[in-house]
């Protein structure tokens, strides 16, 4: 059993990635956040307002620690990668890929998004801390970084396919 969990900031590309990249290995994909919401019957912005974001963040770890006993593709949410107990579960059972993205890249991207309960609670500034005391979980979570600046899609994905081939010995 293999999985490959794509880590890194909201809106940096790991949703679309990981939906490329199961296309391109032939394996299932599984969107964390989509999983938790189907689970909890509820949005992530009901469960954030009705319970708070700690346990949101207990939900995320029961999530890596119960699903699906399988080769996958995982997109996690954006703060998985806070808590040693996720990074220690995701670097055991699979391969970490930290998608880098720049932090302008990710403002044009998730600026107007409703969906996502600390942006619509942040300012630009408080969002860009936020991004910038995240990025030291992220990289010590990957066993892999890929830089997505000036990046199309596909070469991320192509990239990041190599790099599950290479790994498996393909």
């Amino acid at each position: 059993m293999y999985k490959v969990y794509l880590v890194g900031f909201m809106g940096s590309g790991k949703s679309a990635v990981g939906r490329r990249l199961s296309y391109l290995l032939k394996m299932p994909y599984y969107d964390m956040d989509k999983e938790i919401v189907k689970n909890e019957k509820r949005t992530i912005p009901e469960i954030f307002e009705q319970d708070g974001e700690e346990y949101f963040r207990k939900i995320e770890t029961k999530f890596l620690q119960n699903f699906r006993n399988e080769s996958c593709i995982i997109s996690t949410g954006g703060g998985v990668a806070m808590n040693d107990e996720n990074i220690r579960i995701m670097r055991k059972t699979g391969l970490v890929l930290y998608l880098d993205a720049t932090f302008n890249d990710i403002w044009m991207r998730v600026k107007s998004d409703k969906n996502r309960p600390i942006v619509q609670s942040s300012t630009r500034e408080e969002l860009e801390q936020l991004y910038n005391n995240r990025r030291k979980s992220y990289k010590k979570s990957a066993h892999i970084t890929i830089l997505t600046e000036n990046r199309p899609l596909r070469q991320i994905t192509e990239y990041a396919g190599y790099q599950v081939n290479r790994l498996k010995g393909e």
